[in-house]
Protein backbone atom coordinates (compact mmCIF):
# COMPACT_ATOMS: atom_id res chain seq x y z
CA UNK A 1 0.00 0.00 0.00
CA UNK A 2 1.05 3.79 -1.06
CA UNK A 3 -0.19 6.96 0.75
CA UNK A 4 -0.50 10.12 -0.32
CA UNK A 5 2.35 11.87 2.33
CA UNK A 6 4.79 9.37 0.92
CA UNK A 7 4.12 6.14 3.96
CA UNK A 8 4.58 2.62 2.21
CA UNK A 9 3.17 -0.78 3.93
CA UNK A 10 3.03 -4.19 3.52
CA UNK A 11 0.49 -6.66 4.67
CA UNK A 12 0.57 -10.78 4.24
CA UNK A 13 -2.84 -11.29 2.43
CA UNK A 14 -3.43 -13.96 5.33
CA UNK A 15 -4.56 -11.02 7.34
CA UNK A 16 -6.96 -10.86 5.33
CA UNK A 17 -8.97 -13.81 5.27
CA UNK A 18 -12.54 -13.12 6.36
CA UNK A 19 -15.65 -12.79 4.96
CA UNK A 20 -16.85 -9.59 7.24
CA UNK A 21 -19.20 -7.57 5.83
CA UNK A 22 -18.43 -4.66 7.22
CA UNK A 23 -14.42 -4.81 6.01
CA UNK A 24 -11.23 -4.69 7.44
CA UNK A 25 -9.48 -2.42 8.47
CA UNK A 26 -6.38 -2.20 6.30
CA UNK A 27 -3.87 0.59 7.37
CA UNK A 28 -3.94 3.44 9.91
CA UNK A 29 -3.66 6.90 8.40
CA UNK A 30 -2.58 10.27 10.12
CA UNK A 31 -4.92 12.68 9.68
CA UNK A 32 -3.52 14.70 6.22
CA UNK A 33 -2.69 11.23 4.46
CA UNK A 34 -4.93 9.03 2.15
CA UNK A 35 -4.71 5.80 0.68
CA UNK A 36 -3.49 6.23 -2.84
CA UNK A 37 -2.57 2.84 -4.56
CA UNK A 38 -2.56 -0.87 -3.61
CA UNK A 39 -0.65 -3.24 -5.14
CA UNK A 40 -0.13 -7.21 -5.20
CA UNK A 41 3.43 -8.14 -5.36
CA UNK A 42 5.14 -11.51 -4.47
CA UNK A 43 7.55 -10.62 -1.63
CA UNK A 44 10.76 -10.19 -4.95
CA UNK A 45 9.41 -6.86 -6.61
CA UNK A 46 10.66 -3.21 -6.82
CA UNK A 47 8.23 -0.64 -5.73
CA UNK A 48 8.25 2.11 -7.53
CA UNK A 49 6.38 5.60 -5.84
CA UNK A 50 5.83 9.06 -8.25
CA UNK A 51 4.49 12.41 -6.81
CA UNK A 52 3.36 15.05 -8.40
CA UNK A 53 5.84 17.20 -9.02
CA UNK A 54 8.52 14.81 -10.92
CA UNK A 55 10.28 13.26 -8.30
CA UNK A 56 10.22 9.29 -8.11
CA UNK A 57 11.75 6.57 -5.64
CA UNK A 58 12.26 2.92 -6.82
CA UNK A 59 12.98 0.34 -3.84
CA UNK A 60 13.18 -3.25 -3.23
CA UNK A 61 10.02 -4.52 -1.69
CA UNK A 62 12.24 -5.95 1.07
CA UNK A 63 13.14 -2.89 2.14
CA UNK A 64 10.16 -2.89 4.41
CA UNK A 65 9.18 -5.40 6.55
CA UNK A 66 5.52 -7.22 7.07
CA UNK A 67 3.48 -5.24 9.62
CA UNK A 68 0.27 -6.24 10.55
CA UNK A 69 -3.10 -4.50 9.37
CA UNK A 70 -3.53 -1.44 11.88
CA UNK A 71 0.12 -0.41 11.26
CA UNK A 72 1.00 2.97 9.58
CA UNK A 73 3.60 1.86 7.68
CA UNK A 74 7.34 3.68 6.76
CA UNK A 75 8.30 6.21 5.07
CA UNK A 76 8.49 5.66 1.08
CA UNK A 77 10.32 8.71 -0.38
CA UNK A 78 11.04 11.66 1.19
CA UNK A 79 9.05 15.17 0.35
CA UNK A 80 9.39 18.37 -0.49
CA UNK A 81 6.47 21.18 0.89
CA UNK A 82 3.45 21.20 -1.32
CA UNK A 83 4.36 17.76 -3.08
CA UNK A 84 2.68 14.34 -2.40
CA UNK A 85 2.90 10.71 -4.04
CA UNK A 86 -0.01 10.01 -6.88
CA UNK A 87 0.81 6.93 -7.89
CA UNK A 88 2.50 2.92 -7.09
CA UNK A 89 3.48 0.47 -9.10
CA UNK A 90 5.55 -2.62 -8.46
CA UNK A 91 7.98 -3.99 -11.29
CA UNK A 92 9.85 -7.19 -11.70
CA UNK A 93 13.23 -6.62 -11.78
CA UNK A 94 14.47 -7.23 -15.00
CA UNK A 95 11.93 -6.70 -17.11
CA UNK A 96 13.25 -5.53 -20.22
CA UNK A 97 9.41 -5.22 -22.08
CA UNK A 98 8.47 -2.71 -19.94
CA UNK A 99 8.49 1.59 -19.46
CA UNK A 100 7.26 3.82 -17.14
CA UNK A 101 4.59 5.73 -18.81
CA UNK A 102 3.73 9.62 -16.66
CA UNK A 103 0.87 11.96 -17.92
CA UNK A 104 0.55 15.20 -16.74
CA UNK A 105 -2.87 17.43 -16.01
CA UNK A 106 -2.15 19.48 -19.40
CA UNK A 107 -2.20 16.33 -21.39
CA UNK A 108 1.08 15.42 -21.78
CA UNK A 109 3.43 12.10 -21.53
CA UNK A 110 5.76 10.36 -21.91
CA UNK A 111 7.65 6.68 -21.43
CA UNK A 112 10.84 6.25 -20.05
CA UNK A 113 13.19 3.22 -19.67
CA UNK A 114 12.77 0.90 -16.55
CA UNK A 115 16.20 0.89 -16.36
CA UNK A 116 16.72 4.97 -15.90
CA UNK A 117 15.62 3.90 -12.38
CA UNK A 118 18.03 2.88 -10.03
CA UNK A 119 17.56 0.73 -7.17
CA UNK A 120 17.51 2.88 -4.05
CA UNK A 121 17.29 2.61 -0.61
CA UNK A 122 13.92 3.13 1.16
CA UNK A 123 13.14 6.46 2.81
CA UNK A 124 15.47 9.03 0.17
CA UNK A 125 14.05 11.97 -1.83
CA UNK A 126 14.20 10.19 -5.32
CA UNK A 127 15.04 11.25 -8.67
CA UNK A 128 13.84 13.32 -11.23
CA UNK A 129 11.22 11.43 -13.66
CA UNK A 130 9.49 14.40 -15.06
CA UNK A 131 10.74 17.99 -16.04
CA UNK A 132 7.58 20.03 -14.81
CA UNK A 133 6.33 23.41 -16.27
CA UNK A 134 3.64 25.72 -16.43
CA UNK A 135 2.44 24.15 -19.84
CA UNK A 136 2.65 20.27 -18.65
CA UNK A 137 1.17 20.81 -14.96
CA UNK A 138 1.42 18.23 -12.53
CA UNK A 139 1.80 14.46 -12.65
CA UNK A 140 -1.60 13.17 -12.29
CA UNK A 141 -1.26 9.46 -13.56
CA UNK A 142 1.58 6.70 -13.98
CA UNK A 143 1.57 3.36 -14.87
CA UNK A 144 4.12 0.35 -15.73
CA UNK A 145 3.42 -0.23 -19.65
CA UNK A 146 4.10 -2.74 -22.49
CA UNK A 147 4.13 -1.96 -26.62
CA UNK A 148 0.65 -4.25 -26.21
CA UNK A 149 -1.34 -1.81 -24.13
CA UNK A 150 -3.62 0.90 -24.50
CA UNK A 151 -3.71 3.99 -22.27
CA UNK A 152 -7.05 5.75 -21.40
CA UNK A 153 -6.90 9.44 -19.98
CA UNK A 154 -9.51 10.67 -18.69
CA UNK A 155 -10.47 15.03 -17.83
CA UNK A 156 -12.39 16.22 -15.44
CA UNK A 157 -15.18 17.37 -17.60
CA UNK A 158 -15.46 13.53 -18.29
CA UNK A 159 -13.71 13.58 -21.93
CA UNK A 160 -11.94 10.44 -22.65
CA UNK A 161 -9.19 9.28 -25.24
CA UNK A 162 -7.73 6.23 -25.81
CA UNK A 163 -4.23 5.98 -27.14
CA UNK A 164 -1.58 2.55 -27.90
CA UNK A 165 1.25 3.24 -25.25
CA UNK A 166 3.56 1.88 -28.11
CA UNK A 167 2.90 5.49 -30.07
CA UNK A 168 3.92 7.48 -26.91
CA UNK A 169 7.63 8.78 -27.40
CA UNK A 170 10.42 7.11 -24.90
CA UNK A 171 12.38 9.82 -23.78
CA UNK A 172 14.99 10.51 -20.44
CA UNK A 173 13.81 11.19 -17.29
CA UNK A 174 14.65 14.89 -16.93
CA UNK A 175 12.03 16.25 -19.75
CA UNK A 176 8.66 17.67 -20.61
CA UNK A 177 7.17 14.66 -22.90
CA UNK A 178 4.76 15.55 -26.05
CA UNK A 179 1.01 16.34 -26.28
CA UNK A 180 -1.33 13.15 -26.00
CA UNK A 181 -4.32 14.70 -25.61
CA UNK A 182 -5.39 18.90 -25.92
CA UNK A 183 -7.52 20.35 -23.23
CA UNK A 184 -9.29 23.55 -22.88
CA UNK A 185 -8.40 25.89 -20.58
CA UNK A 186 -10.45 25.22 -17.15
CA UNK A 187 -9.60 21.35 -18.58
CA UNK A 188 -7.51 18.65 -16.28
CA UNK A 189 -6.23 15.32 -17.14
CA UNK A 190 -7.52 13.54 -13.67
CA UNK A 191 -6.68 10.07 -14.32
CA UNK A 192 -5.13 7.42 -15.95
CA UNK A 193 -5.85 3.44 -16.53
CA UNK A 194 -3.40 1.11 -18.99
CA UNK A 195 -6.17 -1.46 -20.63
CA UNK A 196 -5.95 -4.67 -23.45
CA UNK A 197 -5.68 -3.08 -26.83
CA UNK A 198 -9.24 -3.57 -28.61
CA UNK A 199 -9.01 -6.49 -31.22
CA UNK A 200 -8.71 -5.19 -34.93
Amino acid sequence: MGTKQGFIKKTPLTEFDSTRKTGLLSITLREDDELIDVRLTDGQDNVVLVTSQGSCITFSEKDVRPMGRTAQGVIGIRLDSEDYVIGMESIIEGNKNATLLAITENGFGKRTELEEYRVQTRGGKGVITYKITPKTGNIVGIRVTTEDDDAMLITNSGTIIRIKVKDVSILGRATQGVTLMRTSEDEKVVSIETLAPEAE
